[in-house]
């Protein structure tokens, strides 16, 4: 009797552990607790950072089944920022983002699959009216309560692409052909 209502306590243990894993969040971009940055080398010298204000979307993660993953994420271009406003201006303008004729990016996911710590994230950008495909690579930073009664969980996430790839045909010399994206955002389970 006792081994039966051991083994039932662990199994109800381990159920409502793996559901409480499974969740959806949104991304906390009110709190400033989520960044879209990026950076490409300037002429091979240097590298000019840069980040994206407004942005928003959400997220589903299942630490037993990454393969139930999610990511939805629409980025307002014209709140590139680049802390210099000429060249935001360009950045904005047709030779780059062309943000008045495509005033949103989007990223959707297409799979998650594990690899050690990492996930690997499949999924296809739109930028620039172009859409192809973009691996990222995530690490979860951490999950759990925060002091004003929500569940958390944060994942920092890295890719690159071609800027030719999206219509971006603005040559700035071969050491500027890839962005390199660099996405930290925190989520609060709904």
């Amino acid at each position: 009797m006792k081994k039966s209502l051991l083994g039932a306590t662990l199994a109800a243990l381990l159920f409502t552990t793996g559901s409480a894993v499974a969740a959806d969040y949104k991304i906390d971009d009110q709190g400033q607790h989520a960044f879209v940055n990026f950076r490409i080398q300037h002429l091979g010298y240097s590298w000019l950072y840069g980040t994206f204000r407004d942005f928003g979307g959400t997220f589903s993660y299942d630490e037993q089944d990454p393969a139930k993953d999610k990511i939805n994420v629409t980025i307002k271009t014209g709140s590139l920022d680049t802390n210099h406003a000429d060249r935001d201006k360009h950045l904005r303008s047709k030779d780059f983002l062309n943000t008045s004729k495509f005033p949103e990016a989007t990223y959707v996911s297409t799979g998650v699959t594990k690899e050690g710590d990492a996930l690997k994230i499949a999924g296809d950008l739109t930028l620039n009216g172009v859409t192809k495909p973009v691996a990222l690579t995530a690490k979860l930073i951490g999950q759990g309560d925060d002091p004003w009664g929500n569940k958390r969980a944060g994942f920092e996430a890295t890719g690159h692409f071609k800027l030719k790839d999206f219509a971006i045909n603005s040559d700035l010399g071969p050491k500027s052909e890839e962005v390199e994206i660099i996405i930290s955002v925190e989520g609060i389970q709904q």
